[in-house]
């Protein structure tokens, strides 16, 4: 029964297949105009399939559209017959539909001709536009899926792959350009990673505390009852002493993290606290899972 339950509120809506759809063709729809205006004009080759369209062009004249049709729908198919699984239809309308828009925005005039805003704004808006299509639980296929190929024949781990093919990419960049070009081009890798993870994320960040203290029950109290967050109390034990030393772990948001210092140095001046960064937390005061 409660598997029945389980699998009822993870089935899918009509309303959220429709959504995801749109993710992926307003995902697409933004990075191919972010490649016409941005980044095809300054000649950045970001890495992946368009930023080969985009030597290509350059240097042969062919469409890059064409070029990444060429590039995309086969990957698709070699990622389904050798990878064994299937990528699913969300995926295959992401690897066709951004270059027909490639294609439709092919005249439209750049929106800048110097190169480092180029690579500045082509890789914001392609961090956008691949992080709404992440959104929809799809991809745009290209030298992503390669990447995956490439992993399970090698053994090489898949961020190592996805990061020796689009640095084979700028490199060849900065061969057939100049070496400025292949710079711009890592700026514009850069950039686009660090946007797909702010539209995956959000702008809030959380802070996570963890508190080794003399004043457990005081302490707890307080991020209790003073702060309003709740608290775990996990095992530890001290590598010196050998003594059982309780440690508290707290999901503070950032601008309650100057009052639980506060408070923690309070009541126990000498506790020992290490904080990082939570950069999503779900659940009960924060987002909903």
């Amino acid at each position: 029964m409660a598997r029945k339950r389980e699998a009822s509120r993870l089935r899918q809506t009509p309303l959220d297949f429709v959504l995801e759809y749109l993710y992926i063709l307003i995902g697409s729809a933004i990075i191919a105009l972010a490649f016409n205006v941005f980044l095809l004009p300054n000649k950045v080759a970001s890495g992946g399939v368009s930023g080969i369209s985009t030597i290509l062009f350059t240097t042969l004249g062919w469409e890059p559209a064409y070029v990444q049709w060429a590039f995309n729908i086969p990957l698709f198919i070699a990622g389904v017959v050798l990878l064994g699984r299937q990528f699913g239809a969300k995926t295959l309308v992401g690897t066709i539909f951004l270059p027909f828009v490639v294609y439709l925005s092919k005249d439209l005039p750049p929106a800048t001709i110097n190169p480092l805003l180029g690579a500045l704004f082509g890789g914001i808006s392609v961090g956008l536009g691949l992080g709404i299509v992440f959104r929809g639980k799809a991809s745009t296929g290209g030298t992503d899926l390669a990447a995956q190929i490439v992993h399970k024949y090698t053994g090489l781990s898949l961020g190592l792959c996805v990061a020796l093919i689009d640095g084979m990419i700028v490199l060849a960049s900065a061969i057939v350009f100049s070496l400025e070009s292949g710079m711009y081009a890592l700026i514009s890798l850069y950039v686009t990673s660090k946007t797909i993870d702010l539209v995956q994320v959000g702008l809030s960040r959380s802070k996570m505390a963890f508190i080794i203290t003399n004043q457990e029950e005081e302490v707890r109290n307080g991020i209790l009852f003073e702060i309003d967050r709740g608290v775990t109390r996990l095992p530890g034990r001290g590598g010196f002493t050998n003594d059982d030393r309780p440690v508290l772990m707290c999901v503070i948001q950032q601008n309650e993290f100057t009052k639980l210092k506060q408070l923690v140095r309070a009541l126990d001046p000498a506790a020992f606290v290490i904080v990082t960064d939570a950069s999503e937390v779900l659940g009960e005061g924060f987002k909903r899972a």
